[in-house]
């Protein structure tokens, strides 16, 4: 895959917390999120708020349960970011999601609200597939938060991309 060249200079990646099984008769895509997941979703948000996480533009699966995780860390932020909701983003390719954030040039900072296997795949783009196995050996977990940095933003040095921290309840 392609590295991304700044800007964006700050990438948001956050996987939805917690979902539900699907009901009988229920599809995928309309999965709640279930208590566990609830509780995941405000304390990744509240955690990324108190942290001055916040992103210029906030890009969202359309699924359930990706929408109920954007407006936990919008409510933290307190409303003061609109959320973008991508069809696209439900069972895509890392390809969408990152045409998503190069499309985000206007931007210094875009966080994205979507799924797995995706969100691992994205954030070995970033950073590599050595780096991912080693930070994140067992993957991206639910309300799984990462900040990922251009190494070639403003005040620093090098090429391309570090997770400069992640995040989980």
């Amino acid at each position: 895959m392609p590295v991304l060249q700044p800007p964006p200079f700050r990438v948001y990646l956050l996987r939805h917390a917690r979902a539900a099984l699907a009901a009988p008769g229920e599809r995928d895509f309309d999965r709640r999120l279930d208590d566990a997941g609830y509780a995941e979703a405000e304390i990744i948000a509240d955690r990324a708020a108190d942290k001055g996480y916040a992103p210029d533009v906030v890009l969202s699966s359309t699924a359930l349960r990706c929408r109920e995780t954007a407006e936990a860390v919008r409510r933290a932020f307190n409303d003061t970011f609109e959320i973008t909701y991508v069809d696209e983003m439900y069972n895509a390719e890392a390809s969408v999601y990152l045409a998503l954030i190069a499309a985000q040039t206007a931007s210094r900072s875009v966080m994205l609200v979507g799924h797995n296997p995706t969100m691992d795949a994205v954030a070995e783009a970033f950073i590599g597939q050595q780096a991912m196995a080693s930070l994140l050996p067992s993957g991206f977990p639910t309300a799984g938060f990462a900040v990922l940095d251009a190494q070639d933003a403003p005040g620093t040095n090098g090429a391309g991309w570090q997770l400069s921290e992640f995040l989980h309840p």
